[in-house]
């Protein structure tokens, strides 16, 4: 098992790593909209906070060889479920056709007060 950590993506906001890498698979932790640099929430909408959560989450496959095409499953949490057709045509646009598999859920509140957060199981390249 190897901790996995990378000093462009946000750091942690409590005791766990950006991810955790067991055999060929990378168990990414949660990423919510944070800005890297300012560790401040960034986007008004929940599609802007999607993109960037994304983004996020990329970088710390990046750590690893990854991208998000090594992704096989995320879940995503919602404050509003209102929002999930909005954050599904950002989530479709960054995966284009790539789909994994995925669970989407609405919790009552996030880190920050963050609209969104995204964590995924990818499979490092043989």
């Amino acid at each position: 098992m190897k901790k996995i950590f990378t000093e462009q993506a946000p750091k942690a906001i409590g005791p766990y790593s950006h991810a955790i890498r067991s055999g060929n698979l990378i168990f990414c932790s949660g990423q919510t909209p944070l800005n890297p640099q300012t560790m401040l929430i960034e986007g008004a909408t929940v599609t802007e906070q999607t993109n960037l959560v994304l983004s996020n989450l990329e970088t710390v496959l990046k750590a690893e060889g990854c991208t998000s095409s090594h992704i096989i499953k995320t879940s995503v949490f919602l404050k509003n479920f209102a929002d999930f057709e909005k954050m599904n045509k950002a989530y479709e646009a960054f995966f284009g056709d790539h789909k994994p598999a995925r669970t989407t859920v609405e919790v009552s509140r996030l880190p920050k007060d963050a609209l969104v957060e995204i964590e995924c199981v990818a499979e490092v390249p043989a």
